[in-house]
């Protein structure tokens, strides 16, 4: 009967968006009727309003909705939603002050010339408005009205004209700051942690192991990763297109002609080009520079956008006035005067002690407030000039209320699924299908771009993504990325902007289109560029690196870089040490070969042992590394064999599982009947009888010789494990005992610094005085004495004098004899420390410095920048975990 409630659910859903009603409404709508139709029906058939539920009832329900809508505004971790009224500000303010048209009038003039140029200049303004508006309505509408006209009047095929709009208008959807990114992201962020929590799930019944290894976990995204991740994929989009372009120009000259200028190129015609295109261009490095560089937030960014749009706009519309660009020159002038400023002396306003300082802060308030005033200043203009900013802030305010009002709605709307069991549906669904990981992923993709015929983006992300996204995310088979999903489902939505006959990008152009462009040409020209899209997409999806390596890249550049320790890169930093070593780079046996010809005789017999250990376990890590990686070649190939029976048995057990499920419901129900529901009793019995028959069905056809199989591959996987186990120990004591050494001597010049403090604290034992005034004097040296490397012994003798001295009966002979073994044991330490500096600390350093760059690398804070890259590679590629699983 849940089946029925969830397609009622569905039905109204659908009605409701086919009359025309608001989506905002019809989303929480249809949720709210289809609990309260189930409670009904359930109260008046059963005598209970929770029969028809998968769990609990329609109270229940309701309040998880209330929960999940009080979750859109109130939980920390979903702030990036901010950012949405800000970039669509930025985007409405560049469109209405005619930066926009610019553009493409002043593109058009620079690439008329070249065959085909026209339509490249028209996807290069789109992208161009991608990467500063976001929004498709604005700039199809905006190009349409600009360039088809003068598109048409040159000869353009009206196919081509058109095509070519419609696509370069929905660019906004993927290149960043885009809105369908920052939605996808927050969406994902909730689906990543489900799709944990499923996976651990998952690694617990297939292993019987509590805890899983981080490496093996969900990686999740940000808004911030989502923009790095799309950047290539939609230059690429560019670049196909042009390509597309400038072949059909070559080929069918007449349809696309050149175009050429019929002005003078010089010295003005390239100073106002310039003037046109350095400040969108500038805007797009400041807005997403600062993301990439880790300067900024989304948020940050977001306000970055806006102000420079509005800067822009304040000249702009005053273009042609005196003084039209004095807003602009300030604004400039004072974030150069800020970025030397901070150059010259960082600034940290809660502690400004020097006169440097001082300087510092009061010229940065200067050059805040010039920023302030520059802002203020050109919203002044934007305001007086048609009153443009309160129209801007009309209609920022209008596009982001329906964005979380449509996302509020969504929270309902889910809430209502899971309540029917659409959730758990749509998982059996997809887990049942044959092929695995990709046949779900196709079907998705698949559903996706039809309901991009009917529903908006965000409908699409906020009602379809939070149902899908865990399911795809969990599977340790594919073990995608969750930005790689984000951004290929981005790319798919705009894919669906472009189809016929409900392409939203379609109706946008055809409200601004001439009457001789009829509606087929549109769909005529449309056509090649869906194809080239679904070929993009298909490029995205065979080779991920094209979206995980950048935020890879970044992150692992990047100041808060995680540490070489982390679980998660140890198998491509591993990957990277075998290649260079495979490569014939044999630096660690080099250097340990170049160490051990060092004369280490009048070391401490701790420190040679120290140093003799680090250097037998950097040569054992390597074998051992190697070794690793040979039992990991053997482990590829006992899974050719064993990987097929594996997939068919965890299929099985999955089954069994969802069956054991409905066992335990069904039972749990025959448990909780009142004494009016006696009469299901029957009925109920045996359908528990009758699962239980299907289990015993499913447990039998688990082949007898999987456990014996699978124990002999756990002993291959093992050996492998237990080698790469052993190698992290090595390289960590080979890395950590050198360190220690080196430190020691390092500190030679404090240790030496020690024996004035030394003799004076004798002299003034044996001059008598006052022990009770010496004991916080000596406590103070020990502490010293203390912070220096490898000087324990000294301390200990230290503190006996100390001790002495505090004593109910303080004996100065004692104290000044625990000094005196302390100076001597001071100079004892000296000959051989000294010597230690002049001749192992250079040799010692360079050899920590090579361990800590291969097997040793555990033991830094960060990674060296050529590993870091290659592990940015590596990190790229989905990694199959199945094995693990």
């Amino acid at each position: 009967m849940e089946v029925l409630f969830l397609a009622v659910l569905l039905v109204l859903m659908a009605v409701a968006l086919g009359s025309g009603f608001p989506v905002a409404f019809s989303l929480p709508g249809a949720a709210i009727l289809s609990i309260g139709f189930a409670a009904l029906v359930g109260w008046l058939v059963e005598g209970s309003p929770n029969a028809y539920f998968a769990v609990g009832g329609p109270s229940e329900w309701l309040t998880s909705g209330v929960t999940n809508l009080r979750g859109i505004y109130w939980e920390v971790e979903r702030d990036t939603l901010i950012a949405i009224p800000l970039f669509i500000f930025m985007g409405i303010m560049l469109q209405r002050s005619k930066i926009a048209e610019d553009l493409l009038i002043t593109m058009a003039q620079l690439f008329g010339p070249v065959p085909g140029g026209l339509g490249i200049s028209v996807v290069f303004v789109g992208a161009l408005l991608a990467a500063t508006t976001g929004i498709v309505g604005a700039t199809v509408v905006a190009m349409g009205l600009i360039s088809l006209p003068a598109m048409l009047r040159n000869g353009y095929s009206k196919p081509l004209a058109t095509g070519t709009i419609a696509a370069s208008g929905t660019l906004g959807q993927i290149i960043p700051p885009s809105i369908v990114l920052i939605i996808l992201a927050d969406q994902l962020a909730s689906a990543t942690d489900q799709a944990s929590s499923a996976r651990q799930a998952l690694y617990r019944a297939a292993t019987g192991e509590i805890s899983m290894p981080a490496e093996y976990d969900v990686s999740g995204t940000s808004a911030g990763e989502m923009f790095l991740g799309a950047f290539v994929p939609g230059l690429v989009l560019v670049g196909i297109y042009m390509l597309f372009i400038l072949a059909f120009a070559l080929l069918r000259p007449k349809l696309a002609p050149a175009v050429p200028y019929d002005g003078e190129r010089n010295l003005r015609f390239w100073g106002q080009v310039l003037l046109i295109l350095v400040p969108p261009l500038a805007l797009i490095f400041l807005v997403l520079g600062s993301i990439i560089g880790g300067v900024a937030t989304v948020n940050q960014a977001g306000a970055i956008g806006a102000a420079g749009a509005l800067v822009m706009a304040g000249y702009r519309l005053h273009e042609g006035k005196r003084g039209a660009y004095w807003p602009a020159i300030l604004a400039v002038v004072s974030i150069v005067t800020l970025y030397f400023i901070l150059s010259w002396q960082p600034i940290n306003i809660r502690v400004v002690d020097t006169p440097r300082e001082n300087l510092a802060v009061v010229l940065a308030l200067v050059a805040v407030a010039g920023l302030a005033v520059s802002l203020v200043w050109s919203g002044a203009r934007v305001m007086g000039i048609d009153r443009t900013l309160q129209g801007v802030m009309l209609e920022t305010a209008k596009t982001s209320s329906l964005v979380f009002i449509i996302l509020l709605g969504a929270a309902m709307l889910t809430a209502a699924f899971r309540a029917f069991g659409g959730e758990e549906l749509v998982k059996h669904f997809l887990e049942g299908l044959p092929g695995g990981f990709w046949t779900q992923f196709i079907i998705v993709m698949a559903v996706i771009f039809i309901l991009g015929f009917f529903l908006d983006f965000i409908e699409i992300a906020v009602v379809v993504v939070p149902i899908v996204a865990p399911i795809l995310l969990a599977d340790p088979g594919a073990n995608i990325t969750a930005v790689w999903l984000g951004v290929m489902i981005g790319l798919n939505i705009q894919t669906s902007f472009l189809t016929p006959p409900f392409g939203f990008a379609l109706f946008y152009l055809r409200g601004v289109a001439p009457r001789e462009v009829k509606t087929t040409d549109m769909y005529k020209g449309v056509i090649a560029f869906i194809t080239l899209q679904l070929a993009g997409l298909a490029v995205v999806g065979v080779y991920p690196p094209l979206v995980n390596y950048l935020p890879q890249r970044t992150s692992l550049l990047s100041e808060t870089a995680p540490p070489p320790r982390n679980p998660r890169l140890q198998a491509c930093i591993e990957d990277y040490l075998v290649a260079r070593i495979e490569t014939g780079e044999a630096e660690v046996r080099d250097a340990v070969a170049e160490v051990r010809r060092l004369d280490l005789s009048y070391l401490p017999e701790d420190l040679r042992e120290d140093l003799t250990e680090s250097f037998d376990q950097a040569e054992r890590a390597v074998r051992l590394l190697i070794e690793a990686d040979e039992a990991a070649g053997r482990v590829e190939e006992a899974a050719v064999a064993f990987k097929p029976l594996l997939v068919e048995v965890r299929g099985l057990e999955r089954d069994i599982r969802a069956v054991e499920a409905e066992i335990e419901e069904t039972e749990t129900t025959l448990s909780r009947l009142f004494e009016g529901e006696e009469g299901l009793r029957p009925a109920l019995e045996a359908e528990v009888e009758r699962l239980r028959e299907e289990r015993e069905t499913l447990l039998a056809r688990i082949p007898d010789e999987f456990e014996a199989r699978f124990e002999t591959f756990s002993e291959v996987e093992g050996e492998e494990t237990g080698l790469r186990r052993d190698y992290r120990r090595a390289g960590d004591t080979a890395a950590r005992n050198a360190m220690d050494v080196v430190a020691v001597i390092e500190s030679t010049d404090a240790f030496a610094a020690l024996e004035d403090d030394l003799r004076q604290m004798l002299e003034r034992i044996r001059a008598g005085e006052d022990p009770a005034d010496l004991v916080d004097p000596i406590t103070d040296l020990r502490a010293a004495v203390g912070d220096v490397e490898g000087a324990r012994d000294l301390r200990s003798e230290v503190n006996d004098a100390r001790s002495a001295l505090r004593d109910d009966d303080p004996d100065p002979a004692e104290a000044a004899a625990a000094m005196e073994r302390a100076l001597a044991l001071h100079a004892e330490q000296m000959a051989w420390r000294s010597r230690a500096q002049q001749e192992l600390l250079p040799a010692l350093e360079a050899y920590l410095e090579r361990i800590t760059a291969t097997v040793g690398v555990r033991q830094r804070d960060r990674m060296p920048r050529e590993m870091a890259l290659a592990v940015a590679a590596c990190e790229s590629r989905h990694r199959d975990l199945s094995l693990r699983f």
